[in-house]
């Protein structure tokens, strides 16, 4: 029996280090396709020089030809901090790069699962989302050159689909957290963990009051593979719909590394969402998965991760 072979572009990054692992834990072949903007190659250094494992510094917005079973498209920035640093790179990423991987998979008869994203809802007026809402998205401000360029990657797939019949999987990304995600991303998990190590004040924009929806990473790569081995297309949402106020989750933080710490707050983000919850009722019903990691545990390890990358020395 032949070997899957996998392409995971942004393989080196947080989401795509944790899928590659659990490919090549099951005994099937990775490609790691991955230009360093936010991935590390210490994220992949233990499947270095595996035989069934090949690393290839890549930009998506550039063809390539390879011959692979499956393409995991994951190569986009995802937080404000990096996606914001070149609007127009991100943008050209979500369009020039799943038009790449899309005529790719069509070239070799690939399936190919999209890495969309929550985002695609914008600042939703509609609460909790499910994958039939069309989302309420600014296409002008900051934010839109993620948000808009993975809905135009959604486009791009159903119309791939409909054109050329490819195969196509696509889930909603929903904020996920945990190890390897980058002490400077500017997420909220991370800033809030990083800022406690150092003993500083946490900071939350806006009063606080605005909820997210926290799904713990092994959660997620559990439904992305479950979507990509199984018969429904997609959209549908992946994420944990527990839905958490970011002082909440401050304080969840702060109460696990140093209680004493303060709370402050400083002015509310261009189009930040007010509200993000999942309805995950089809990934229930056609992927028979929901999250099993709950945020209180899920913080334990992502915590004691960053005190192992930052010295392990609590300020």
């Amino acid at each position: 029996m032949r070997i899957t072979r996998n392409l995971i572009t942004g393989g080196a990054g947080f989401l795509g280090s944790h899928l590659t692992d659990r490919l090549m834990n099951a005994g099937e072949e990775v490609i790691c396709l991955d230009n360093y903007f936010t991935g590390r190659k210490s994220n992949i250094e233990q499947w270095i020089g595996h035989p069934r494992f090949e690393l290839i510094r890549h930009d998506v917005t550039e063809p390539i030809r390879l011959e692979v079973d499956r393409i995991w498209h994951l190569a986009c920035p995802a937080s404000p901090v990096h996606y914001q640093f070149n609007p127009i790179k991100t943008a050209k990423t979500s369009f020039l790069g799943t038009y790449n991987m899309l005529g790719l998979a069509r070239r070799v008869g690939a399936r190919l699962l999209l890495a969309s994203t929550s985002e695609v809802y914008g600042d939703p007026e509609v609460h909790p989302q499910p994958e039939s809402y069309r989302g309420c998205v600014n296409t002008i401000g900051i934010r839109s050159c993620y948000d808009e360029g993975k809905r135009i990657a959604e486009t791009l797939c159903f119309d791939y689909q409909r054109m050329h019949g490819t195969e196509i999987r696509v889930m909603r990304i929903f904020n996920t957290y945990g190890p390897r995600m980058l002490p400077d991303d500017g997420r909220v998990v991370s800033n809030f963990i990083v800022q406690a190590l150092q003993g500083q004040p946490l900071t939350l924009y806006g009063d606080g009051s605005q909820t997210r929806s926290f799904c713990y990473v092994d959660d997620l790569v559990e439904g992305m593979i479950r979507l990509m081995n199984g018969n429904h297309t997609g959209p549908i949402n992946i994420g944990n719909p527990g839905e958490f106020t970011i002082r909440q989750l401050a304080e969840l933080v702060r109460d696990r590394i140093n209680p004493k710490l303060e709370l402050i707050t400083k002015p509310l983000p261009q189009d930040d969402p007010l509200q993000r919850q999942p309805i995950i009722d089809l990934a229930r019903q056609e992927l028979g998965w929901e999250p099993k990691i709950a945020l209180q545990d899920g913080l334990e390890s992502t915590i004691d991760w960053f005190r192992q990358i930052t010295g392990g020395v609590d300020a």
